[in-house]
């Protein structure tokens, strides 16, 4: 059911040296990306004015940014509105992350240097602190949290040699960041996605031809458990 936006009340700066387009395109990404603006919200226009202060014309070119990304759908009758979350999308996405993720890890593998591992071992600390504080009931999947696991994954792609390839990528892991949050909220069972993540760096670290496997199965299991939660919701 489609929910007008109430949320956050973010607010631009208007004296900032970025592009009022760009500064509307990152917050209202981020509000889509992190659930405070859930799928099938309504983007009014007049209420985006309202909760950042900017005009309409750099918010409908931020849209259609976002339209261009899959995560805002455009319909002439209906205006703007987040895009679904569906098992379609989700195969999708996952298709698509299978096919150029691991290949991009392989291929850092080959190529990685010391700093390369320094940078994947640090990032996997971070990581690891914050999802230790989250097991533990002392914080909950917040915007840090998000912040800390894209660096991780990329880092281990970092040295794969393509800016297309990381920018891909990087767009791929941020699309999916709304099914990695249906998928802990909605979690009977805990994940160990420390022992995970700790495989993919230890793999890293290692060169082990296997590691592209590993991160494939990793990505796998968060389509897995969202998908049996999808078609719960169904029944």
């Amino acid at each position: 059911m489609s929910q007008d936006h109430g949320g956050s009340q973010t607010q631009i700066d208007t004296r900032a040296r970025t592009p009022l387009s760009e500064q509307a395109y990152e917050v209202i990404r981020n509000r889509i990306l992190l659930g405070s603006l859930p799928a099938e919200t309504k983007l009014k226009i007049d209420v985006l004015q309202r909760d950042h202060q900017i005009s309409s014309s750099p918010l409908r070119e931020a849209l259609n940014r976002l339209v261009a990304e899959n995560l805002v759908i455009a319909d002439e009758r209906r205006g703007f509105r987040v895009a679904p979350v569906t098992a379609e999308d989700l195969v999708d996405l996952t298709a698509a992350r299978l096919v150029v993720e691991p290949g991009a890890f392989a291929a850092s593998m080959n190529n990685g240097s010391d700093r390369w591992e320094a940078r994947i071992v640090a990032a996997f600390h971070r990581l690891s602190l914050i999802e230790a504080k989250i097991a533990a009931g002392a914080m909950k999947w917040n915007e840090e949290w998000t912040a800390r696991h894209k660096d991780f994954h990329i880092s281990l792609i970092s040295e794969c040699g393509s800016e297309r390839m990381l920018g891909v990528c990087g767009r791929f892991f941020d699309q999916s960041e709304r099914y990695r949050r249906l998928s802990a909220s909605l979690r009977r069972r805990p994940r160990d996605t420390t022992k995970e993540h700790r495989q993919l760096m230890e793999a890293a670290l290692s060169r082990d031809k296997n590691g592209a496997m590993l991160l494939r199965k990793h990505i796998q299991r968060t389509t897995e458990h969202v998908l049996q939660a999808l078609r719960k919701t169904r029944e």
